[in-house]
């Protein structure tokens, strides 16, 4: 058996990690970027680590809990030991109720999806973007970008945001009136945008959170966290900030200069957090999310029909909960699907 999946998200990680252990089948992954796991991005600046995208995977789902401290090797887990505070529209901050667990991994969060596919036969491309999906009789398909075609899939995994997957059915060689239903549902699916930027400091800032979460949504700042509490990420006497501007604002900024934005972020931090010195980062670096949170999920029905013809949507967008387990468990869930809709485990 032939097993196609598009795209190297956390969610096809876990899939190819079932499929690989009941399925006898070769997987085959194309992924349009250099690297693994999404937005559960890690980028590595002079020996510092930082988690770009989602921030942490967290301990809402036993299964996942489970998959990751017991299943994969643990070594370079880290645990997120101080709490998360929150801040108002004015920017005044108060002590939080947050209890949850919360991890990274000293080399970052990608660590999830290269231990995952790092454990299977699966042959991964990078930097190989699908253009277009072929039906050709019973069997899959697919072309990229520079021409390349890869196929026959008798089973296709499709990991895209709901967005571009939407583009990529609109535009299949598929003449189905499942085809049309699935992209409409896609297409239907809104998401939140983010516009992030990564602000380095040669000193240490002394505060007792984690992170700054804005709960009434009214601030132009979303989010703010301390990479230095991700124990190897930063080296001892400096600070790195992750902050996630709000939708409006990133909607409004997106296409900005990045420098504009990144100094604008940095302001509105450091008037939060207290520090005029955080209006001077040492370094910068910064990441546009176009569609970084999906805000509900996609509907059942079309969903459901594009796996009777063998296609499996899935990712966070499927099941409508913008976090890293929930990608995963969903990605544990149709792996375990699809191994039994093809006789590969009870």
């Amino acid at each position: 058996m032939q097993i196609g999946v598009i795209g190297a998200g956390a969610a096809s990680a876990a899939a190819t990690h079932v499929l690989d252990q009941t399925v006898d089948a070769e997987i085959t992954v194309l992924e349009k970027s250099g690297g693994l796991c999404g937005r559960a991005a890690t980028r590595r600046r002079d020996g510092r680590y930082y988690d770009y995208g989602a921030n942490y995977v967290k301990d809402d789902d036993e299964r996942v809990v489970e998959l990751l401290t017991e299943t994969l090797d643990d070594e370079g887990m880290v645990a997120i030991d101080e709490p998360i505070y929150v801040f108002d529209e004015e920017g005044t901050v108060s002590e939080g109720r947050e209890t949850e667990r919360k991890w990274s991994y000293e080399d970052g969060l990608t660590q999830i999806a290269k231990r995952l596919f790092g454990g299977t036969d699966a042959t991964i491309h990078r930097r190989t973007r699908v253009e277009t999906i072929h039906r050709d009789g019973e069997q899959w398909r697919l072309t990229d970008a520079d021409g390349e075609r890869y196929g026959p899939f008798d089973v296709l995994l499709c990991n895209p945001p709901a967005p571009q997957t939407e583009t990529l059915l609109r535009e299949a060689e598929w003449d189905s009136e499942v085809r049309d239903a699935l992209a409409e549902a896609a297409g239907d699916v809104e998401y939140r945008t983010i516009w992030t930027a990564v602000l380095g400091y040669e000193s240490e800032l002394d505060v007792p959170y984690y992170a700054l979460v804005n709960t009434d949504k009214d601030h132009e700042i979303g989010w703010i966290s301390r990479e230095e509490c991700k124990g190897g990420h930063v080296p001892d006497g400096e600070s790195v900030l992750i902050v996630q501007a709000n939708q409006e604002w990133s909607v409004e900024h997106y296409d900005d200069p990045a420098e504009e934005n990144v100094a604008a972020l940095a302001e509105m931090t450091a008037d939060i957090i207290g520090e005029d010195r955080l209006r001077d980062p040492a370094w910068t670096d910064h990441q546009g999310w176009r569609y970084a949170l999906p805000e509900e999920s996609v509907a059942n029905g079309p969903v459901d029909s594009a796996e009777s013809e063998g296609l499996y949507c899935l990712g966070d967008w499927v099941v409508g909960e913008a976090r890293l387990h929930a990608a995963l468990r969903n990605g544990l869930d149709t792996g375990e699907r699809i191994a039994y809709a093809v006789g590969g485990a009870d």
